[in-house]
């Protein structure tokens, strides 16, 4: 364990904007100001590591001794990017994870946004001390989603693409918060849409906590109190700053034990070894 272990980077890669600080990991707090600068025109690989440079720069955090995690949306497999979401197609079937520790002189640790966010509420957040699955959504210009049991983390659920049944789009076309603002719906309205996508992951899943995630979060009472469930439905609590703090604890986990193969991880530190 390196001699910074109670500290890490966060960096948070978004189609808009890329975000970092450094995270006191006994808290899951931010221990500077949250750095962001806007992701670069085209979201290229080489553009994109030169941002998050300036972030690290900035954050006069570049010591390779303290541990660097970094969420990114896409699908995220032993460090290779397997999709590409608001980013250049380029990154699909990229080894991005060697290609930043090649770019940064550092060992990094490369996940997939939601399943950052998931390990945020999980280890400091909504779903701290939760057993059973946790079924953390985030309602975005997408519905990006973390499945995480018993504090293992399963990678690159993906479950916003599910089908609507007697539908051709899927449910995050139909239930996103960009459908919301995309067809001028109030809240009921939304409301609507959510409850049959909810009421079909609860049917396949049977979740003990749903965590809802997302800059839309911060109205939860707007919605999800219209929501009719047998779950436990609850707003995640670090939001904006949950691919941050996700990520910093990833980057930990990383160096840690908790590695069960070469994809499932005890992220959240809760697993008995």
């Amino acid at each position: 364990m390196t001699k910074s272990a109670t500290t890490a980077v966060g960096i948070d890669i978004g189609g808009t904007g890329i975000k970092g600080a450094l995270v006191d990991l006994a808290d899951g707090s931010l221990l500077t100001d949250r750095i962001k600068v806007p992701t670069p025109k085209g979201a290229e690989p080489d553009d994109v590591l030169g941002a998050v440079r300036e972030v690290l720069a900035t954050l006069e955090v570049t010591d390779s001794d303290v541990p660097l995690g970094v969420a990114f949306p896409a699908i995220v497999k032993n460090g290779r990017t397997l999709s590409a979401a608001n980013v250049a197609d380029t990154w699909i079937g990229f080894e991005a994870e060697s290609f930043f520790e090649d770019g940064l002189g550092r060992d990094i640790h490369f996940a997939n946004d939601a399943d950052v966010a998931g390990v945020a509420e999980m280890r400091y957040g909504a779903a701290q001390g939760k057993n059973g699955l946790v079924l953390l959504t985030t309602l975005g210009t997408g519905i990006g989603t973390a499945m995480i049991y018993n504090g293992v983390l399963i990678p690159n659920s993906e479950l916003g693409h599910l089908h609507r049944p007697g539908h051709k789009k899927d449910f995050e076309h139909f239930a996103a918060y960009s459908a919301m603002e995309r067809e001028s719906l109030d809240w009921e309205q939304w409301a609507a849409r959510l409850q049959p996508y909810y009421s079909h992951l609860e049917f396949l899943f049977s979740p003990d906590l749903f965590v809802v995630g997302g800059g839309v979060s911060k109205h939860a009472d707007k919605f999800l109190t219209l929501l009719d469930l047998q779950t436990e439905i609850v707003p995640a609590v670090h939001r904006n700053n949950a691919g941050i703090i996700g990520a910093a604890a990833l980057a930990l986990a990383s160096e840690q034990k908790g590695v069960h193969d070469d994809t499932t991880e005890d992220l959240a530190g809760t697993a008995s070894s």
